[in-house]
């Protein structure tokens, strides 16, 4: 594998670590408006798209995307928990931040009513929140908010499935002194694009995990970032994404470290199969001169488990303080590692489990951080079922 790769450099012909790209700060300063009018169409060459297959966005990047579709969403939540349809005028809908790119713009612009979901203040769930996303066809656009009150603990599960063309964003507002775990699950049909940016505002003392789980799609393209209300804050974003022959799977990932004495850990793993198979994974973290006492780490690890997949993965962090209590990262991308084969099939375990065993034992780690034991045994299954499609 290659560890902490130069940018530029190239590990394999399909194996792409790095590459040119700005500062973080120069992106940062890019325009964020809830306006789609004030972002130019892009055409690729633009940093945050050079990635990305246009063609396939549907239209959702230049404005001839319209809805037409729908997308039914369902609330299963714990006694206590207000769940809302409002309309653009409540005070909590785009009260975490801006949209930054056009896309999420788009969708902001676009979307007619945004489901909320409030946890009062002090109160701990002891069974999680379950947002079900299911697409009907056609393009739609969504908005939600997940509020959680001050000193409240809460587990909410968002499962995507179904088929659309689906431009959303989500917002997460945690309280001082909070706890929330979100498990975000892209289960979509082979035929389906989502594009979302995810943002979490973090309150004092306040503690945040994110697991973004990727599977199903023909693009998906997720927008996570995290920015801190007041000291003390704390974020935990773990990834892991299955990229099958075809799909193109983009994480695009920053950490704003603008606020004294918080933290932030990241951990990103995925594997890929199949002929254009394409994941993408950009981990952006800065650190500013006001954030004195910040602790940060970010990982991205790849498995590439058969030729013609390609892999972009760019760890990125700015430091703008030397105050501070640590600060790393790191990339790994390399292919099926035939010891580890060879040890399991020396003592007597088929080829094909021994694969498997393997692949579960590289997630195994993030599969463990959802922490509902249901949707990990349903995540497990279905990479036991991805590699099964791959041996046949």
């Amino acid at each position: 594998m290659a560890e902490n790769t130069p940018a530029g450099s190239t590990t394999d012909g399909a194996i792409q670590v790095g590459g040119p790209k700005q500062p973080i700060d120069a992106r940062v300063s890019a325009p964020a408006s809830y306006d789609v009018a004030d972002f130019p169409v892009p055409h690729g060459r633009e940093e945050e798209w050079r990635f990305t297959p246009l063609e396939r966005l549907r239209g959702l990047h230049d404005g001839t995307a319209v809805a037409d579709g729908g997308v039914k969403v369902e609330v299963k939540a714990p006694e206590g928990v207000t769940v809302e349809t409002v309309g653009r005028d409540d005070a909590r809908v785009g009260s975490s931040g801006k949209p930054v790119d056009r896309v999420a713009a788009q969708a902001y612009s676009s979307f007619e009513k945004a489901s909320v979901v409030s946890v009062p203040k002090e109160t701990v769930l002891t069974e999680p929140v379950r947002i079900t996303v299911h697409g009907e066809g056609g393009v739609a656009f969504g908005h939600q908010v997940i509020e959680i009150g001050a000193f409240a603990e809460a587990v909410v599960v968002i499962d995507h499935t179904g088929d659309a063309t689906l431009a959303a964003n989500v917002e997460y507002l945690i309280g001082d002194g909070a706890k929330l775990t979100v498990v975000s699950v892209q289960d979509w049909d082979d035929s389906a694009v989502h594009v979302a940016q995810h943002t979490a505002l973090v309150g004092r003392d306040a503690t945040f995990k994110s697991v973004i789980v990727t599977f199903g799609g023909d693009l998906v393209r997720l927008h996570p970032r995290v920015v801190y209300g007041a000291p003390g804050g704390e974020a935990e974003l773990y990834g892991l994404y299955f990229t099958d022959a075809g799909q193109h799977q983009e994480h695009r990932l920053f950490v704003d470290h603008d606020t004294p004495h918080c933290r932030s850990n990241v951990a990103y793993k995925g594997a890929l199969q199949g002929k254009d198979a394409h994941a993408v994974w950009i981990g952006d973290v800065l650190i500013r001169a006001a954030a004195e006492g910040t602790d940060t780490y970010e990982l991205n690890r790849n498995l590439v488990l058969t030729d013609g997949a390609r892999v972009d993965s760019v760890p990125n962090l700015e430091i703008e303080t030397g105050e501070i209590v640590g600060a790393g990262h790191a990339s790994a991308t390399g292919r099926f590692d035939d010891e580890q084969l060879f040890y399991l099939m020396a003592r007597g375990i088929p080829a094909d489990e021994a694969r498997r065993l393997v692949v579960r034992g590289f997630f195994a780690e993030l599969v463990q951080q959802i922490g509902v034991a249901d949707v990990e045994e349903r995540l497990l299954t279905k990479i036991e079922a991805e590699l099964g499609a791959s041996v046949a």
